[in-house]
């Protein structure tokens, strides 16, 4: 089976609009998403319809968290950014309004798969944790990760795709020639990158496929009008380097 990992649209429709015709066009079976439906972009309620209607699986980001409580320990730009898209959510005479609340007050924090893990930030905090490249000095911290990943993790978070291995390296998708290879005795922590808000340098839209009859993840960067994403965000009460920042992939 083919599956397309998605995660971090945060409301940006361009980007996942392009991506969901590049998924389409793979021969895809399931979408699982990572969480982080919302937050920083334009167009949350499109993008939770989406998710909505093409995911298989869903799983809650600390920005949907925030937009569903209170975004703590969120900067200024994310936390204005989440007043915002609340607001949006919250247009009860939307006949759609009553349903997205649900679908996001119901998302899981992980989900498992045999071997495989499905989580937001990392293994051990599913919500929050961010998994940095430079952790793989840390080895404390990357031992007590990959004791928990069972076989393969997948996660997001950080923006950042890459594949993390159990002896503390990190190889990003142009490392790996934008396909990694799951060895049946090692394990991995794979980040999948952002549809929505890449902050790799690289502007374009990022998610991965995962075949697991041929044991690869191939990566998937996929072009979107991303000055149209940028003027929406400038159109709104958020900060302007929440569009400026697509341009530069950061």
């Amino acid at each position: 089976m083919k599956r397309a990992i998605i995660s971090d649209i945060h409301s940006n429709l361009e980007a996942f609009d392009a991506v969901l015709k590049d998924i389409e066009s793979q021969g895809v079976d399931e979408i699982f998403c990572l969480g982080d439906s919302v937050g920083y972009g334009p167009n949350p309620l499109e993008c939770i319809d989406l998710v909505m209607e093409k995911t298989k699986v869903c799983l809650l980001g600390n920005h949907d968290q925030a937009t569903l409580f209170d975004p703590e320990g969120f900067n200024v730009g994310a936390e204005q950014a989440i007043f915002w898209t609340r607001d949006q959510l919250e247009d009860f005479h939307d006949p759609k309004a009553n349903a997205r609340w649900d679908f996001l007050g119901a998302l899981p924090r992980s989900h498992r798969h045999d071997d495989f893990f499905f989580i937001h930030g990392s293994p051990r905090n599913p919500l929050n944790e961010y998994v940095f490249q430079e952790d793989i000095f840390d080895e404390r911290k990357m031992d007590r990760l990959f004791a928990i990943v069972p076989h393969c993790s997948f996660q997001g978070h950080t923006h950042v795709p890459g594949v993390f291995t159990e002896d503390r390296k990190f190889y990003t998708p142009a490392d790996l020639e934008m396909t990694y290879t799951i060895e049946p005795d090692a394990k991995a922590m794979i980040n999948v990158g952002s549809v929505g808000q890449p902050r790799d340098h690289d502007q374009r839209a990022c998610y991965v496929i995962w075949n697991d009859e041929a044991n690869t993840v191939t990566y998937r960067r996929v072009e979107y009008p991303v000055k149209v994403t940028v003027e929406k965000i400038h159109q709104i009460p958020v900060d302007r380097f929440l569009g400026d920042r697509l341009l530069d992939g950061k």
